[in-house]
This record gives C-alpha cells, sequence and structure tokens, in this order.
C-alpha cells in the first residue's frame, strides 16, 4: 500500500509515503542480509599477508638472500593463501507496463538487499523499459536509502526492451575488477522490442533471475542461457533470501 502511495499526486503524502516505504524496505531488506560468498581458491599472495610459502614462487629470493648471507625480505617471498574471489552485482529491474505497488516494492525491497549484500559500492542498479537507465552505478557510492528512494519514484510505461538493459549492465559490470561479475534480473523474462535477450545474457558471466511466482517460463530460459538460475518470488519480503540462494 504505501509503495503504491509514492505515486500519488499529492505531494504531501507522496513524501511522507516514500520516506516511510523506504525505511520499512530497508529493514525488510537487512533482516535478509547475508556474508558474501563465493568459492574459496587458492590464490598467490606477498608473504607478509600470511599464509603458506610458495617454493617454486620464492626459490629465487631465497637463493639470492642466501648468497648474501641475508635473511630474506618478506616482500621478495610468495604464499599460497584461501580467498574467497570479488564478486560484483547489478540489478537490472522492468519497470515497462504497470508498476502496482507489490511490483513496485518488490524492485525496492531487491535494491536495498543487493546494496547490503555487498557492503561497498561495487554494484549498480538499472531500470529499463524502451530505455535503460542507471539508479546507481557500478563504484559510485550512494546510500542505499536514497537507492532505495530513486527505486520508490520509478513508474512503469512502454514496452520491454530486455537485451539493452543486458547490454547497460554489462557497461556496468565492466568498470569493475572483481573476478566474479554477477547480473540479477527483476523480471519475467519476456521482451516485446529489441534485440534477442538470450544473445546477450551469453555474453555476460552470470545471470540470475527473480520471476514472479506462476510466469518464469521465459525468466528460466534466459536465466539458462546465463549460466545462472531463476528463482520465483510471491511477496516483495521474498527477494532478501532468493538473492542470497541465487548467490550462495
Amino acid at each position: 500500500m504505501l509503495a503504491e502511495l509514492t505515486g500519488t499526486t499529492d505531494p504531501v503524502l507522496r513524501s511522507l509515503a516514500r520516506q516511510l516505504a523506504g525505511r520499512i524496505m530497508v529493514d525488510v531488506a537487512r533482516t535478509g542480509r547475508a556474508d558474501r560468498g563465493g568459492i574459496g581458491r587458492l590464490r598467490r599472495a606477498r608473504a607478509a599477508d600470511g599464509g603458506d610459502l610458495d617454493l617454486d614462487a620464492s626459490i629465487e629470493p631465497l637463493a639470492d638472500s642466501r648468497a648474501a648471507g641475508e635473511p630474506p625480505s618478506l616482500d621478495d617471498l610468495w604464499v599460497r593463501k584461501w580467498g574467497r574471489p570479488m564478486t560484483a552485482l547489478c540489478l537490472v529491474v522492468d519497470r515497462s507496463g504497470s508498476m502496482a505497488g507489490q511490483r513496485l516494492a518488490t524492485m525496492a525491497v531487491a535494491a536495498a538487499a543487493v546494496a547490503f549484500r555487498q557492503g561497498d559500492d561495487d554494484y549498480s542498479v538499472i531500470s529499463f523499459a524502451r530505455d535503460a537507465v542507471v539508479v546507481k552505478a557500478q563504484g559510485e557510492h550512494r546510500p542505499v536509502e536514497r537507492v532505495v528512494d530513486d527505486v520508490l519514484s520509478l513508474r512503469g510505461h512502454g514496452v520491454t526492451d530486455l537485451a539493452l538493459a543486458l547490454q547497460a549492465a554489462r557497461r556496468q559490470l565492466e568498470r569493475s575488477n572483481a573476478s566474479h561479475k554477477v547480473t540479477i534480473v527483476l523480471s519475467d523474462g519476456r521482451a516485446t522490442a529489441g534485440n534477442d535477450p538470450l544473445g546477450q545474457a551469453r555474453h555476460l558471466d552470470t545471470v540470475h533471475v527473480l520471476a514472479p511466482s506462476g510466469d518464469a517460463e521465459e525468466a528460466i530460459l534466459l536465466a539458462r542461457a546465463g549460466n545462472g538460475s531463476c528463482v520465483e518470488i510471491t511477496v516483495p519480503t521474498d527477494a532478501p533470501a532468493a538473492i542470497a540462494a541465487l548467490l550462495a
């Protein structure tokens, strides 16, 4: 109901509804917050960072220090240690057609959940219909409350150019140095304009889809094309857990 009121013509009521809705949605996303996941893997680091000595990589500086009769410098030695890959996220939300209160609320909760999960600025939010609009850019510092407020100001209209949205996501993720780049699409996956979105999905590292319950047939195909998964959601409060499951 609050999400619906954010579009009222009364400016005072609209402002109050956005403030209250934003607080509630941020709280919902915060309760669903999860640690950032990722598959652990061995990586090489300087000995000063700690870890198990990598003899193959350190044999030359060890020999040089022995010949000089001096202890080796930690800056010259290498170790192997376990670490989790960094993950960059881009949330893509479909604002085409009618923006009912529940749909708008789901978008806002999803944006907050992504922001809280990242815990840094390496995420972006894009809304799309006929065009693609960057709500929050990759690497841009924005308080989560501001991001949620901008999402709540979105109004639905026009056709659905999903391929264009995925192109925009790719451009945003290219700005990140993360080793793993994930696109999360909040949509039924049904394109009504533009090029084939499945072809664009194949150019991205991973594409996951959050689809409305009972209307996920094309969303599943999109996720498969992007080497990702599709999770169906029924109510806005499903979004944080769904995002956590996709990124686990």
